[in-house]
């Protein structure tokens, strides 16, 4: 039975994967179930619990539902930032009711935050951007890069709990002044943790790429996937997130992909992790951050043929060895596929992920074949929404 921690759009790809992979419905345990999981018949149950962010809560309720299904081996799979680092804390009291992979409390902290990322690529001899991390209320200071900057939070789970009118993922400024105004919005939002400003690395859409790993029990790094991000999402709040991706197994940087895998297994990394990155013009590849945990295009994975779940049900259900991923070519999408068509900055890749999708080889994110009409009409309703905030946003 897996148990997925989150309530978001990571959280159906992954119940997706675990059905078409075992045929197994999923719980989703979060404070909040979101939109992306309604009327879904790949997520069983919600269970939702508004302290859920407390560590004696959040091991009072997973212990309790464990207990109520004896009879099922239940995985424990975190599908958000915070909830790997409370994971993290709480493993030793979950233990005997869950099999999980997950790494120590200052692995988590170490790899899964912005600034102890780079310090790990700077010791592995990747790039990252220049930054610098800016705590709440602080002046503004001599910036060692130009403009434009990007802004981010550099406490993502904090980050994520906050709600104020235009709260994006990841700010552009292309001025002192248009920071002092986004920094100011975040605090007044609530969020009182320091903002990362990043150098910007330019580039179109499609310059970016995004690679999830699976790292097992015995410390090797045998499941790493690229895809070709082929378009950003287009409505505020999703700015920041992938709205397409084409997965080839000709576009698979080896070379990338060896270095990432070193780096995880010299940190003593277990489970999964997500890498966000950005290639220059000369073909530099500059890491953005680490998730610690799958991203939330990740199903862009299964689409391929390379299904999330296998590699974590192989290591810790089956105690075997994880099967390598064969990737086939395929193209993933979660934003209306004429959004993809008409803003793709790169129209020889959009080109071949048209083909593709002609063939039967695209995915549509969040409509599993099989959902309820109910399912549907959620969805097609959401496709009408996201054009119209397309539009209204020009």
């Amino acid at each position: 039975m897996p148990v997925l921690l989150g309530g978001d759009a990571n959280v159906y790809g992954m119940a997706r994967s675990f059905f078409e992979a075992y045929g197994v419905h999923s719980v989703a345990v979060c404070k909040k179930a979101l939109p992306a999981l309604a009327h879904s018949r790949l997520v069983k149950t919600a269970v939702e619990h508004p302290r859920l962010e407390e560590d004696a809560v959040f091991t009072a309720v997973l212990q309790s539902l464990a207990k109520a299904h004896p009879d099922k081996t239940c995985l424990l799979v975190s599908c958000a930032d915070g909830y790997t680092m409370q994971l993290a804390r709480c493993r030793e009291a979950l233990a005997p009711y869950y099999r999980f992979a997950c790494p120590a409390p200052e692995i988590v902290q170490s790899l899964g935050t912005k600034e102890g990322f780079a310090e790990v690529c700077a010791a592995h001899g990747l790039r990252t951007p220049q930054s610098v991390a800016l705590p709440c209320g602080a002046p503004l200071p001599e910036l060692p890069f130009g403009w434009p900057v990007i802004a981010k939070p550099a406490d993502s789970p904090a980050y994520w709990n906050c709600r104020f009118p235009g709260k994006r993922k990841v700010y552009l400024a292309n001025s002192a002044a248009e920071l002092e105004e986004i920094l100011a919005a975040t605090a007044q939002g609530g969020y009182r943790g320091a903002m990362l400003l990043q150098e910007y690395i330019p580039g179109p859409n499609t310059a970016l790429g995004v690679v999830n790993a699976y790292c097992a029990r015995d410390g090797s790094v045998p499941w790493i996937v690229q895809g070709q991000v082929l378009l950003q999402e287009r409505t505020p709040e999703g700015v920041g997130n992938y709205g397409a991706i084409l997965t080839e197994p000709a576009r698979q940087d080896t070379a990338l992909l060896t270095a990432l895998a070193d780096l995880l297994r010299q940190s003593g990394w277990r489970g999964y992790a997500n890498f966000d990155l950005k290639y220059t013009s000369g073909g530099e590849p500059v890491l953005f951050e680490m998730n610690p945990r799958q991203g939330r295009a990740s199903y862009f994975c299964t689409a391929a043929g390379a299904n999330l779940a296998r590699p974590l049900v192989e290591d810790l259900v089956q105690q075997a060895a994880v099967t390598l991923p064969v990737l086939r070519p395929s193209v993933w999408y979660t934003a209306p596929w004429g959004v993809v068509r008409r803003f793709c900055p790169d129209k020889h890749l959009l080109g071949r992920a048209a083909s593709l999708r002609r063939r039967g080889c695209g995915t549509c994110h969040l409509l599993a074949p099989g959902e309820g009409p109910a399912r549907r009409a959620w969805y097609w309703l959401r496709q009408g929404a996201y054009w119209r905030k397309v539009f209204a946003n020009g």
